[in-house]
């Protein structure tokens, strides 16, 4: 049986809240860049009950699917690269995420391609955010 929340230690409760403000602001200035290149933002943390898709954008005539991960530097754990923590399986749920989102915005502005972009977010020991790296058609 899991634990509740509320049946956490602190330290892991921390931990959660420390990752969930660190990812938000991974998305925040991931979507600030988009717009600032002239992109136009639809949705940003589309939820449905599968799952959330971080941003959904048009860049000239694409829709695209951005899923953003953030990662610390010199991080003890995890991948490398905040980009490599997406796996076959988060492309999966994209993806599946993504059909449901196009079939419920049938309103959405005109696009020929549709393309799913994977953003890597790296921040410093002081929350800084010292590399973006972006793939296009990452997956």
């Amino acid at each position: 049986m899991r634990a509740t929340y509320a049946q956490q230690p602190l330290s892991v409760i921390y931990m959660t809240q420390t990752r969930l403000r660190i990812g938000r602001a991974a998305e925040d200035l991931v979507a600030s860049r988009l717009a600032s290149a002239g992109w136009t933002i639809l949705d940003r943390n589309a939820r449905s009950r599968y799952g959330e898709l971080d941003i959904v954008a048009i860049d000239r005539h694409t829709l695209v699917f951005v899923e953003v991960k953030a990662g610390r530097q010199d991080a003890d754990f995890g991948p490398e690269r905040p980009v490599h923590a997406i796996g076959p399986r988060k492309q999966r749920q994209v993806r599946r995420l993504a059909a449901a989102w196009m079939s419920e915005h049938r309103d959405a502005p005109h696009y020929r391609e549709i393309r799913f972009d994977a953003v890597g977010v790296t921040y410093d020991r002081a929350g800084r955010a010292v590399d973006v790296e972006h793939i296009e058609n990452a997956f």
